[in-house]
């Protein structure tokens, strides 16, 4: 398994190698670049723009800028600089990283506790009126967008509740401060909105985990587990769920990337200054630098996360070995 495990990550090297050069090659193909937005304002000659474009290795040609870039990385570990925000690369993530993990960490969380145990009650009372009932709510939560949910949310908090501050993750006397216990329950009524989301996005995963525990009930070995005398019980916990489960690893490692990536809607209805939210304003300015470090991220998170869960799955189905 070891030897296997180093393989993994070797093969990785390649891997980001490539994604890297394809994903710089696709960002050169756009028309214009960060100056571009620059160049109708009467207020900037050409010259400006021309020295500006030198002063930022704009001038360059692709491959000298590519190879440049990836030899900073390799010999300094520097990502570069955001042409926006006047900032290294490497601190624009690591300021917003610990916002990120706070919302991210907590959603997908809450999405597989409520996912798993519901999906399993619904494939076990199959079509009892308990089965109807989630069936009719993960098709809501499939069909309505994050952001109209967040939306909804946010109304509700205010409306209902007579929130005063939504959006963010802390009120502005907790922005910077220790952690205490004020600063904890500050924490999570701020997170309510985003917990409640979370609920609203495990329909797919429910449908899912009613499907596959179904499907794996009608197996043979499960009634030949029923017909030696084992509790529904038993059959279920120990023999039924732990096959079922497999394509929840496999899933689980494949959501690595889109548990940073996949909730932008959410960072931009409640204002939260996170990873996803920096990737949009560069994407939406050709801040290239910030764009290719976080495509980078994410590739990486991506190939982890599918390493983890062929580990995983050997780990807990006996039948899967690595050579």
């Amino acid at each position: 398994m070891l030897g296997y495990v180093m393989r993994r990550l070797l093969y990785m090297i390649p891997t980001l190698l490539v994604i890297s050069f394809v994903s710089f090659a696709i960002i050169q193909l756009a028309p214009g670049n960060y100056l571009t937005q620059f160049q109708g304002n009467d207020r900037v000659d050409q010259e400006t723009l021309q020295e500006y474009a030198k002063s930022l290795g704009l001038d360059q040609p692709f491959f000298a800028r590519y190879f440049l870039w990836l030899q900073n990385i390799i010999l300094h570990r520097d990502f570069g600089y955001s042409f926006e925000l006047h900032q290294p690369v490497t601190k624009l993530f690591l300021d917003r990283l610990p916002m990120t993990l706070l919302v991210t960490i907590p959603f997908f969380i809450i999405t597989w506790l409520v996912a798993i145990p519901l999906g399993i009650y619904s494939a076990t009372h199959q079509y009892s009126w308990g089965d109807y009932s989630l069936t009719v709510l993960s098709f809501l939560g499939l069909s309505i967008p994050t952001f109209v949910f967040a939306l909804g949310v946010m109304y509700v908090m205010v409306a209902g509740f007579g929130a005063t501050s939504v959006g963010g993750l802390f009120t502005e006397k907790y922005i910077g401060a220790p952690w205490s216990w004020g600063k904890l329950l500050d924490y999570l009524w701020h997170l309510l909105p985003v917990l409640i989301i979370a609920v609203g996005s495990a329909g797919s995963l429910i449908r899912l985990m009613r499907g596959t525990l179904l499907d794996v009930l009608n197996q043979q070995y499960v009634q030949t587990a029923r017909a030696k005398g084992l509790s529904e019980r038993v059959v279920l916990y120990k023999h039924a769920l732990r096959n079922a489960l497999n394509i929840f690893i496999t899933i689980l490692g494949g959501s690595f990337s889109g548990l940073i990536a996949g909730s932008l809607f959410i960072a931009i209805v409640l204002n939260i200054p996170n990873i996803e939210l920096l990737f949009y304003s560069a994407l939406r300015i050709g801040d290239e630098y910030v764009i290719m470090t976080l495509l980078l991220f994410f590739s990486s998170l991506l190939l982890l996360g599918n390493l983890f869960a062929d580990i995983m799955l050997a780990l807990v189905d006996p039948r899967i070995r690595y050579d």
